[in-house]
């Protein structure tokens, strides 16, 4: 998770984004710059960007006659830019509370990344996982009567899930968010 926002910038390059993926696996900046058509000092220059902000680090050195070879690896397998990145104007639910709207929806997408981030990274920190769930399917409505009957037949059918299992009272009980979400598919798999 990129929360900083001087990380996130750097992650943003594309020359940057390209040594990131391409570090799934340690490499030497000799090796990268043969699978990215750069010279070895461009690659070196944005490696050193990358391991500034702690995306990318050391993976081993290998002496090569007189010189050192730096291996790299990207720090994560992959990585998401929370909305704490853009502090300022990062969306909020509050400021948009219209619940049929997308800003809304947006709002609380980029609550959920910020808060899952959390608590992935303290989890990492901790040795232990997350216990979470996600449903995620693609449903073809008719009409749009159809959608807005599907929407008011969902949001009854969570509220009365909600109603039967929360209780506010149990000792030692934790607060879990339910998240569900309805927009048009945009057709790209990503």
């Amino acid at each position: 998770m990129i929360e900083d926002p001087a990380a996130a910038e750097v992650s943003l390059d594309p020359v940057r984004a390209r040594l990131l993926a391409e570090l799934a696996e340690p490499a030497s900046a000799t090796a990268l710059a043969a699978k990215v058509g750069l010279p070895r000092q461009k690659v070196n220059y944005h490696l050193r960007a990358l391991e500034r902000h702690g995306l990318v680090e050391l993976a081993e050195e290998r002496r090569r006659g007189n010189v050192t070879e730096r291996v790299m690896r990207a720090t994560a397998a992959s990585y998401v830019i929370s909305p704490v990145a853009l502090a300022a104007v990062q969306p909020d639910p509050a400021r948009s509370p219209d619940r049929l709207s997308a800003r809304w929806l947006l709002a609380v997408a980029a609550r959920l990344v910020r808060d899952v981030g959390d608590l992935v990274t303290g989890a990492a920190r901790a040795g232990k996982r997350v216990a979470t769930f996600a449903l995620d399917g693609e449903v073809r409505f008719a009409s749009a009567a159809d959608r807005a009957a599907f929407a008011e037949e969902l949001a009854a059918s969570v509220t009365a899930l909600v109603a039967k299992y929360h209780d506010e009272s149990a000792a030692g009980g934790r607060a879990h968010r339910v998240v569900v979400a309805v927009h048009p598919s945009t057709g790209k798999e990503r």
